[in-house]
């Protein structure tokens, strides 16, 4: 486990998190700017893990809720995050010990370090969904059990709103179109947590494993390719261990649509020799990979299209024709493959006609 989030480390961070963001979650190129300038004027971020949290201490999320494609354009700043952080905090009457992110993924792995920084507070090593996922009630927090609600979300014109309600799903339904609304990108905080809720509700190690595949990533001094490396750090982790590259090619065909505060759309791809094809579904996140119609995985394992070459993650907004890629798979956290996690993460909240079948399964032939 990492001490602390540094300027040395923060673009491993961001490396890494885009990986598990399978292809949502914000731009972290644009989020590891933010942080960037928050370490350079703050310091940098201690580090603790879910063990060390108290029963009594306040854990608040800082994360973005929006669409990938709208993130790329509006920028959100530390400020517009303080808004939906304190306003939570006011209404609750109690402050922040130390902050968490919703999502290890993207953007959303990254503003909850700059405003950690900001504020400093030490930043919790794990999240609520050791990926990422397109809807407010789709973590472990809320599949284990801890609301939702209340929950905040602001512009970055001053506004704020203030949600109570009764489940994570109403939450999403009545936060979504007023986030459309704000333009398509906000700033947010929910799921506010005591340190006992936390050790119970969130799944560990997620940030040091993000760093961890980062560093893999980049490692030049390794001599074998880095989607070797990536395929390797992978294989090492706790929870992503099921983990090959099921498919190389170019992509052949791209069909994309914002709406509704989503990114959703297919993706084609074409191996470069021979006539087998890769197809590809993502609502904000990739959710599954087909090769020639077979199955290869579904939600809520993870599916990452990757550049051939580097091995870093292309978000799902940075997705292009022509493009030479890899899709890289691995198996999710413990935590979201219970059957009652399924009930919330599984294809069927998706609309996917797809039954969930482990990546092991499906990958037994390449490993």
């Amino acid at each position: 486990m990492v001490s602390a989030i540094t300027l040395d480390n923060i673009e491993h961070l961001a490396i890494g998190s885009s990986f598990l963001g399978t292809g949502g979650g914000g731009d972290p190129y644009l989020g590891s700017l933010l942080c960037r300038e928050a370490i350079a004027e703050y310091g940098p971020v201690p580090v603790i893990s879910v063990d060390e949290l108290k029963d009594e201490d306040n854990i608040f999320i800082a994360a973005a809720m929006g669409a990938p494609t709208v993130m790329i354009e509006k920028l959100f700043s530390i400020e517009d995050q303080h808004r939906a952080v304190a306003t939570l905090e006011r209404f609750l009457g109690r402050e922040a010990s130390a902050i968490i992110s919703a999502e290890i993924g993207g953007c959303n792995s990254m503003m909850p370090v700059a405003y950690s920084a900001m504020r400093g507070l030490p930043i919790v090593d794990g999240d609520g969904m050791g990926r990422a996922f397109p809807a407010l009630q789709m973590t472990s927090f809320n599949i284990e059990g801890v609301a939702c609600a209340p929950l905040t979300i602001a512009d970055e014109h001053g506004n704020s709103v203030l949600y109570q309600t009764t489940t994570g799903l109403k939450a999403e339904e009545l936060a979504r179109p007023v986030a459309a609304a704000m333009g398509a990108s906000v700033c947010m905080s929910c799921y506010p947590m005591t340190g006992a809720e936390a050790r119970r509700a969130t799944i560990p190690k997620t940030l040091s494993g993000a760093i961890a595949i980062g560093e893999a990533i980049a490692d030049s001094s390794d001599p074998r390719p880095p989607l070797a490396r990536l395929v390797a750090a992978l294989r090492g982790h706790e929870y992503y261990n099921d983990a090959a590259v099921v498919f190389e090619g170019k992509i052949t065909a791209l069909e994309r649509d914002t709406s509704n505060g989503w990114v959703l759309g297919n993706c084609s791809i074409s191996a470069m020799a021979g006539t087998e094809t890769a197809e590809l579904k993502f609502q904000n996140e990739n959710l599954l990979v087909t090769v020639d119609g077979r199955l290869r995985c579904v939600v809520p394992d993870l599916v990452t299209i990757v550049d051939v070459e580097t091995a870093h993650a292309i978000p799902t907004e940075r997705l292009a024709y022509g493009q030479r890629v890899a899709v890289v798979v691995c198996s999710a956290p413990p935590l979201l493959t219970t059957a009652r996690a399924l009930d919330v993460v599984g294809p069927k909240s998706f609309g996917l006609d797809e039954q969930y079948i482990p990546v092991t399964e499906l990958i037994k032939d390449l490993i």
